[in-house]
């Protein structure tokens, strides 16, 4: 079954509307929302029913503070995927206790991290390959491949989900681009998510033709382009 996975972007204890990954320009959600009258996790939650979210900690990613409290009593509520920016084991193991799975990303993680965290946490390790402006976002030598041959590599690594992050396109429902998607199945032997540029069913229909597991979604369901009961 395609999934369609409801993206928490939290900062400060409030979900936030993220545009193109530019964090300092994110506002809360209830300003641009057309379903939600709060920016309060917990009760977008409660409204809204998703099925299985993604939770981005947007300051422990910024290295300012946490919001464990409230990501702990969301996987209370629903099936969680977490990025809290993992860059140690330490990390990891404090993610899964909070979440279902933990969200490694080329943003922060290390090659070594990678080898330990799967090791670790067989098939619970979301590895997301994070990409702005076409290019590969990582300070990881390892990581600093084409796309296609970082796919390749990972695929000698025991993980759940591969996740497609395109932070560009992020809040934009800007549009999908099929033919390097297509390009990333072909040489996966893991499930791929995308996350970023999708617009409405219509993208839907294509990320599934094309053969993808699933999409990370936010804005197209805030701005009334997906119906809840795709979340659900």
């Amino acid at each position: 079954m395609f999934r369609v996975i409801f993206v928490l972007d939290i900062l400060d204890g409030q979900v936030v509307h993220a545009v193109k990954g530019e964090r300092e320009k994110y506002g809360p959600i209830h300003n641009f929302s057309q379903v939600c009258e709060t920016s309060d996790p917990l009760e977008i939650v409660d409204e809204l029913v998703p099925s299985e979210v993604y939770i981005a900690d947007l300051n422990r990613l910024g290295n300012r503070g946490n919001n464990d409290e409230v990501v702990t009593q969301i996987g209370w509520k629903s099936k969680t995927m977490l990025d809290l920016g993992a860059s140690s084991m330490d990390d990891v193991h404090l993610g899964h206790e909070m979440a279902d799975s933990i969200v490694i990303g080329t943003e922060t993680a290390t090659h070594d991290l990678l080898e330990s965290a799967t090791g670790f946490y067989p098939r619970s390790i979301n590895m997301s390959i994070d990409i702005k402006g076409g290019q590969i976002l990582t300070p990881e030598p390892a990581f600093k491949l084409p796309p296609i041959e970082l796919i390749q590599m990972l695929n000698s690594y025991d993980i759940n989900d591969l996740i497609i992050l395109e932070l560009s396109k992020v809040g934009t429902s800007s549009g999908i681009n099929t033919e390097f998607l297509q390009q990333m199945v072909d040489h996966s032997d893991h499930n791929i998510l995308l996350g970023g540029g999708v617009k409405d069913k219509d993208d839907i229909s294509l990320l599934k033709d094309v053969g993808l597991e699933g999409v990370l979604v936010a804005t197209a369901v805030h701005n009334g382009a997906l119906p809840l009961d795709m979340i659900q």
